[in-house]
């Protein structure tokens, strides 16, 4: 593992990191809070229709909503939880990222076959980007030089270069392509395959698929794994996968493409996020109404938490006064 890492990891363990959750309720029309520690439900606040992809602004003072039965962005104030803005996604935005520059946010918009490119500063649409049918996912690597969608019909990843806002190439994978993922020393990408039940493998350099993965459960049938969402550990050597249906997280090795471990969360598992901390793994389990909690030193679910109807997406936020710093780093990207 590269040396920068394992500092940074054991920094984050010598720091005690309050954090609070932020859910997305897609039948609820609303936001829950949640205290990360605890795992207590603070409150619910009201937002737009089918509420689910969601993000902070760099300096986390804004949060950014997908509301997609409005096509719009929502655009809170962080502390007060108030609308105070929206930005022109286009129709039903789902997924988005913001770009590590701050400025740029870019959003599947599923109806219209295009990736909007929106101005943060702005709040206007600077770019509108052809891509498959049904876009779904976005990644942005960390060094910022290629943003790339996944389109659930053609089957595709489509690779975008920031500076032109074009499309430079494409990668065919599995059908149905969800969730795509960069690791963090960016030499890979990882994207989920919702029907084929699998993850590949794509070198960031070549963009061919270079490993697949095929999820086999134990007494599940293979039509109920449908992998979604991806998330990959700061170590560079751990990528968690959220399996749908099946209810199950997926504890993948990058290097040997092998799964070490099925965890068992709630009913629907859609989306991942870590504490501040890494001490932490969240779920959001869209059937059963709640959020796992998993302590991701033992791999091991301790905790489940109700906290309204449907919940999709989820961001966290530090809150104490050391995890501020800590929250808001940025790790380098590791050499092979």
């Amino acid at each position: 593992m590269n040396k920068y890492i394992v500092i940074l990891l054991m920094f984050f363990s010598t720091l005690s990191v309050a954090d609070t959750l932020y859910i997305t309720l897609e039948k609820d029309n609303a936001l829950a809070i949640v205290d990360g520690e605890s795992g207590k439900l603070l409150k619910t606040v009201p937002l737009g229709q089918r509420p689910r992809g969601l993000a902070f602004s760099k300096d986390q003072a804004y949060l950014y909503v997908a509301a997609s039965d409005d096509d719009t962005i929502q655009i809170l104030d962080a502390v007060t939880l108030k609308v105070v803005g929206h930005l022109p996604s286009g129709d039903d935005p789902e997924l988005f990222k913001i770009h590590p520059n701050g400025l740029w946010l870019y959003v599947s918009n599923e109806d219209d076959n295009k990736v909007t490119v929106i101005d943060l500063q702005k709040k206007t649409a600077i770019a509108e980007i052809a891509v498959g049918v049904e876009p779904e996912g976005i990644a942005i690597s960390q060094d910022g030089q290629w943003v790339v969608n996944t389109s659930e019909t053609t089957n595709m990843v489509h690779w975008i270069d920031p500076q032109e806002q074009q499309v430079k190439e494409n990668t065919l994978v599995d059908p149905r392509p969800r969730a795509a993922e960069f690791s963090v020393d960016g030499q890979w990408l990882f994207v989920s395959s919702e029907i084929a039940g699998s993850l590949s493998r794509i070198d960031v350099s070549s963009k061919q698929v270079s490993a697949k993965l095929h999820f086999k459960v134990a007494g599940v049938n293979d039509e109920l794994i449908q992998p979604v969402g991806v998330l990959a550990h700061p170590n560079n050597e751990l990528l968690f996968v959220a399996l749908g249906p099946a209810n199950r997280v997926a504890v993948v090795d990058i290097k040997t493409m092998t799964v070490k471990k099925y965890l068992l969360v709630g009913q629907r598992v859609w989306n991942l996020a870590f504490s501040p901390d890494m001490k932490r793994l969240y779920t959001t389990n869209g059937a059963s109404n709640d959020i796992s909690i998993i302590d991701v030193d033992k791999l091991k679910v301790t905790k489940s938490v109700r906290v309204g109807h449907y919940p999709w997406g989820i961001a966290v936020k530090a809150e104490s006064g050391d995890s501020s710093s800590a929250g808001s780093m940025k790790l380098k990207p590791a050499k092979p």
